[in-house]
Formats: structure tokens, C-alpha cells, sequence
């Protein structure tokens, strides 16, 4: 992921090759038009009744740590262990960030081990519920990364949330490109998140062949062209990062991320 400038509620940055994000046809044909997830099956499944994480697996449902290694943000991601950075109460997902030894540790679940092994899906409905937490310096995200690298990392953040910007998120369409095969490719916008560290909202995208849309609660705010680098089989992967441009001087410790359930649905 990366931090950007934040613009106003509803507009979208264009690409950094200069392609702007397109909204082709009549706005109030999509515009806060709820999803209608009749029909559709539901295909990845997680409500958290209990967690199968281990630190890079093979064999659990979820690793503690991105697949190609490495951390971002100010907080180190933690093995999991027996009760931090993950614990389970009444069927909801608690990650924590809090100083161990003077530094700050913190949480990151992914659907696919070192070897990309697991569940990825290409095309259909992802969705997260949870509530945000408080305070300057957290960055929890919901995001999701295709599994073929080999040119390009194309990633889509259904979610990204400061808690310096409290009541907005942020979601992004990128391609970051290897060496020498073309510029990124970054568009996105923010939307208001009423009480979003008071309840439990919906974060969403529907990614289709051509278009990549995004939901709050269900109703769309906003999408972007699909690229082709996205579509392809997309793996998942939710954290409680801090930083992201902002101090984290004054960030609570601890800081929780609630996550309920996590849902993939395909037509």
C-alpha cells in the first residue's frame, strides 16, 4: 500500500501515466445503487468463531504476514501467538497494535502463504465488516493483490482508514509495475464513514471485466476502469498498520482493529 494526498469526498486522482480514472455513462445508474447479492454464492466464508493463522504456514487458512515478505508502516507484524496480535471474542476478530519492549508490534492476516498457496478469486464480490479504531497514527486496511507478480503487483484497496482523517476511508486501484515494463498506475478517491469507530460498517468492491466498483455498506460510492493486470485471481488481506504519513506520537496504545466477518461472493 502507499500514502497519498487525500482529495474531496466523491473525486478521484487520476493515474500516475496520466490515464484518468473513467466514469463512462449516466453517474445515477450506479451511484448508490445497492448491491444485489441474490443469486450470487458465496464462495469464501469467514466469521471468525475461531482463527486458523499461523506465521507463513503452509496448511492454515490464514499467515501473519504478506506473502513476499517484508512489513510496511511504522508497527513490526507479529507471529502470532497466544493472545496478541489476534484474539477471538463473540465471533468477531480483534487485532492489536501495541508497544512490546518499547516498539510497536501489530497485526496482518493474508489468504495465501510464501508460495501463494490458498484462497484467491478472480472476479466477484469482496466485503469486510468492521469498525475502525480511534486515534492519530492507525491505518487499518482491507485490500487485495493478484497472485501473478511476475510484471506487476496489481492491487485494489477496498479499504483504507486514517484516524487522523476520522469519518472518511480511502479506496484504491494500483499497478505498481516492475522495472522497465511501464509508469504505475494509481487512481482513487475518498467517501464519507459516518461514526466509523462507533459500529461496524461494510467495505466492499466488485471487481467485473470492466469495471472495478466500490461499496459503503452495501451502496456504491464510487469505481474506476478495470485493468488488466486485474483481472486475474485477487487473494486477500486485512492489517492494522500505523503510520501511513501520519505521527504516530499520539497513537493509543493499544490500538484495536474489530473485523466480523470477512465474505467473498461469486456469480
Amino acid at each position: 500500500m502507499a500514502c497519498f494526498v487525500f482529495v474531496a469526498p466523491g473525486t478521484a486522482r487520476s493515474s500516475q501515466d496520466g490515464t484518468p480514472p473513467r466514469e463512462a455513462g449516466d453517474a445515477e445508474s450506479w451511484t448508490e445503487r445497492e448491491i444485489d447479492l441474490s443469486g450470487w454464492s458465496r464462495t469464501f466464508s469467514e466469521d471468525f468463531d475461531t482463527l486458523d493463522v499461523s506465521a507463513r504456514g503452509p496448511g492454515s487458512r490464514w499467515t501473519a504476514h504478506v506473502p513476499w515478505g517484508g512489513d510496511f508502516g511504522d508497527a513490526r507484524f507479529a507471529d502470532p501467538v497466544e493472545g496478541f496480535p489476534f484474539t477471538i471474542e463473540d465471533g468477531v476478530l480483534r487485532i492489536e497494535a501495541r508497544k512490546v519492549s518499547g516498539r510497536w508490534q501489530s497485526g496482518l492476516i493474508a489468504s495465501v502463504d510464501q508460495h501463494f498457496q490458498g484462497f484467491s478469486q478472480r472476479f466477484g464480490y469482496f466485503e469486510i465488516h468492521a469498525r475502525m479504531p480511534e486515534g492519530e497514527g492507525v491505518w487499518p486496511a482491507f485490500w487485495l493483490v493478484g497472485i501473478d507478480r511476475s510484471k506487476a503487483t496489481a492491487e485494489i484497496d477496498v479499504l483504507e482508514y486514517y484516524g487522523a482523517k476520522p469519518d472518511l476511508f480511502k479506496s484504491v486501484a494500483h499497478v505498481w509495475r516492475r522495472a522497465g515494463e511501464g509508469a504505475h498506475y494509481s487512481a482513487w478517491a475518498r467517501h464519507p464513514a459516518p461514526q466509523a469507530t462507533e459500529r461496524f460498517n461494510s467495505y466492499g468492491v466488485q471487481v467485473q471485466e470492466d469495471w472495478v466498483t466500490f461499496y459503503f455498506n452495501r451502496r456504491a460510492v464510487w469505481r474506476t476502469p478495470t485493468r488488466p493486470e486485474h483481472r486475474q485471481p485477487l487473494f486477500l488481506m486485512a492489517n492494522l498498520a500505523l503510520g501511513g504519513g501520519f505521527s504516530i506520537e499520539n497513537t493509543p496504545n493499544p490500538s484495536v482493529f474489530l473485523i466480523d466477518y470477512i465474505h467473498v461472493y461469486a456469480r
